[in-house]
């Protein structure tokens, strides 16, 4: 294989797993740190009225697609009210139902919301019906005369809505628009009569009703806010400004010129809605956006495994990180060890027993092995019969060593019982043949390197910021890869024989 070939396969590699990082850090959210938390809002409606001994009902309207908010839970809170949510094309509404009440009634709505750009709302479908309105004189003459000189001033639809908004805005309103609004200046007004106008003109538009979620508030107010359908989607439009974007605070709730709450069988209705702010783990809010955003991911993602088996990929994914220090410690540095891969067993026993535990664990379980391997070389057992009796020996030390630690109180020495005992005994047999071989002077050097890089992967495979990314970011095992890969055409010095070597550069 050239080398064009094999570094356009790691290049392949790097963008890759880049690109799908990239991907789910910035549009997805998922967070880098595992401490990391994101904004939540908890919003709470209170609705109260006095029955009057009759059948009540009461129906609200709950929070649709925001491009702005998705909502991660919701619940209801009453007292022996039936409660029956449903859907149409546009809202979503729950209704409050009881045969007989009296006196003060409350009911409670509350949800939490994420924060999320939304770009591909699901009801991008056009209306069914245009509804146009019948105005009588002198309305329909300063409406007509009004939408002319708009229309004569724009281009498409967005430059139409935006003018539109511009003379409706206009201080003071000239003649016509003021025959329109009838002395009645307020913000909803002008929206309401934007969505006429635009019905007048063949562009369909609807009234959206929303709140501003801030830090705190305990009386949010409706704002009323207007989408237009133009280019096969709804576009939402400032009534202030007329531009064709809305801010990032505003929580679209329903659509339609109808209130809030409806009550039937009541009086003295009041609601109030309340905004709390929540910190919660980034991870949970990301889960949350990408089952909005994009479903499928999850569903082939590590997030889509049970639980069980996620906490085996815990552990699973952590190799490659402690395999490719390894690569590095011993093609780079030149550090000695037992075996290829000896030391990320090593400092996966580590794991239930932590590194400096382990550590002493792991010395005098393998100067015991040791003393007990030669002893058995007196005999002159096959390899599979030594092996064998090596490692009932060990787990015999390991139930004494268990007693001992118990009787002390020492958290350690609990365990000890499911410290890798294979890894111990191939680590024993591997030493004592090197000490055969090459000397007690090598094995001893293997050795301590051996845990010197047990160590160093250790750190780099169990902190939580590994731990983190590489479950989060699996695709990291593409560029821990395409690194590996990369280290195994290294062919220069490595830093240890740059010392050994030393005196030659002398002469």
């Amino acid at each position: 294989m050239n080398r064009t070939h094999f570094y356009f396969f790691l290049f392949a590699l790097f963008v890759t797993s880049c690109g799908l990082v990239a991907y789910k850090y910035f549009v997805l959210g998922f967070p880098i740190t595992p401490e990391e938390k994101v904004n939540a809002w908890d919003i709470e409606v209170h609705i109260s009225f006095d029955a009057q001994n009759e059948p009540v009902k009461v129906v609200l309207f709950l929070p649709g697609y925001s491009r702005n908010f998705i909502i991660s839970s919701e619940n209801f809170v009453s007292k022996s009210y039936g409660i029956t949510t449903s859907t149409d094309n546009i809202n979503r509404n729950v209704i409050w139902a009881i045969n007989e009440a009296s006196k003060r009634q409350v009911l409670l709505y509350r949800f939490r919301v994420n924060k999320v750009k939304v770009k591909n709302p699901p009801d991008s479908i056009p209306p069914f019906e245009l509804e146009v309105p019948e105005l009588l004189e002198p309305y329909r003459s300063a409406a007509n005369t009004l939408l002319a000189e708009v229309r004569e001033k724009s281009a498409d639809t967005e430059s139409f809505v935006m003018k539109l908004f511009k003379r409706l805005n206009a201080q003071p309103p000239d003649e016509n628009v003021a025959i329109l609004l009838d002395k009645e200046i307020s913000a909803d007004k002008k929206v309401e009569l934007a969505v006429q106008l635009l019905a007048l003109a063949d562009i369909p538009a609807r009234v959206v009703n929303g709140i501003r979620v801030k830090t705190r508030t305990n009386d949010a107010q409706i704002e009323k806010g207007i989408e237009v359908y133009s280019g096969g989607k709804w576009t939402s439009y400032d009534p202030n400004s007329g531009t064709a974007s809305i801010s990032g605070n505003y929580l679209a709730w329903w659509r339609g010129t109808k209130p809030l709450v409806q009550l039937y069988g009541g009086k003295n209705l009041k609601t109030n809605i309340s905004v709390g702010l929540q910190e919660e783990k980034a991870i949970n809010a990301a889960l949350i956006r990408t089952e909005t955003m994009n479903p499928r991911l999850l569903d082939f993602s590590l997030f889509s495994l049970p639980l069980h088996f996620q906490a085996v990929y815990h552990l699973l994914l952590l190799i490659p990180i402690g395999v490719l220090f390894l690569v590095i410690l011993r093609n780079i540095i030149g550090l000695e060890t037992f075996g290829t891969f000896m030391p990320v067993l090593i400092a996966l026993s580590f794991r239930e027993t932590h590194l400096i535990s382990g550590i002493i664990l792991f010395s005098i379980l393998v100067a015991i092995g040791m003393v007990a391997r030669l002893y058995l070389e007196n005999f002159r057992l096959l390899m599979v019969s030594r092996l064998a009796s090596l490692l009932i020996i060990i787990i015999i030390c390991i139930g004494v060593f268990d007693i001992l630690f118990y009787k002390l109180n020492l958290e350690m020495g609990l365990s000890i019982t499911i410290f890798p005992i294979v890894i111990l005994t191939m680590t024993i047999e591997r030493m004592t043949i090197t000490w055969e071989e090459r000397g007690s002077k090598a094995a001893l050097h293997q050795c301590i390197g051996s845990l010197i890089a047990a160590s160093i992967v250790y750190f780099f495979m169990f902190n939580k910021y590994s731990r983190h990314l590489i479950f989060i970011y699996p695709e990291l095992l593409l560029l821990i890869l395409a690194i590996t890969m990369l280290l195994g055409r290294y062919k220069g010095y490595r830093l240890f024989e740059l010392f050994r070597f030393k005196e030659m550069n002398k002469v």
